[in-house]
């Protein structure tokens, strides 16, 4: 039993490691700065709408790197934003199957809550429809998982246990739940604001 629970410690640690060469820190204007994903080597970057509060946000890469961000794409309804920066060689995290996700998967969420750069927060999913939690979330697809969000967190990945990602984490919600935006609803986000540059996120 020691040795299964050391390789699954050991195995979690690697897909959080792995996956924040591929998430960014979005400065909103603020202190502290939400998270964003890296969709594709050439600069696209996926975050949530309520990160974003400027056109032009700076951006700052796993490497260090501060970059001029562009927002190519806005929606408040569905908390999504797009931004481009100048940049050609960023590692793109690789796409889960948000519909084929099940209660009771293991999941992470990576972010920057209270300015702590690349953490890590894990537990299971507990259901893929948000509408038991508040009515205003009904009508669409989400993920619900069993892990806590803080800002900070806004904009950054729910990933399954091989560290593809499900999801755009948006928001906490009733007594401790994390809520994402699944890939499905992020990849018709990207078809509609910048169809030439999402890649398989957009398939």
């Amino acid at each position: 039993m020691d040795a299964l629970l050391k390789r699954l410690n050991e195995a979690l640690a690697g897909v959080a490691a792995r996956a924040r060469r591929s998430i960014v820190q979005v400065q909103n204007g603020r202190s502290g700065a939400g998270a964003g994903v890296v969709v594709q080597a050439a600069g696209l970057i996926v975050t949530n709408a309520h990160v974003v509060r400027k056109r032009y946000p700076h951006v700052t890469l796993a490497d260090g790197r501060t970059l001029r961000g562009h927002v190519l794409g806005y929606d408040a309804e569905e908390d999504l934003a797009a931004l481009a920066v100048e940049a050609d060689d960023l590692a793109a995290l690789p796409l889960g199957d948000a519909r084929a996700a099940r209660p009771g998967d293991l999941v992470q969420a990576i972010g920057h809550p209270w300015g702590l750069v690349g953490a890590a927060t894990a537990g299971v999913l507990m259901a893929t429809d948000a509408a038991f939690l508040a009515p205003r979330l009904q009508g669409r697809d989400w993920l619900v998982a069993d892990l806590h969000l803080w800002p900070g967190n806004s904009g950054g990945p729910l990933l399954d246990a091989a560290g593809r990602v499900l999801g755009l984490n948006t928001m906490l919600v009733g007594t401790g739940l994390g809520v994402a935006v699944p890939t499905h609803r992020v990849g018709a986000f990207l078809r509609r604001v910048a169809p030439a540059l999402a890649g398989t996120w957009a398939a």
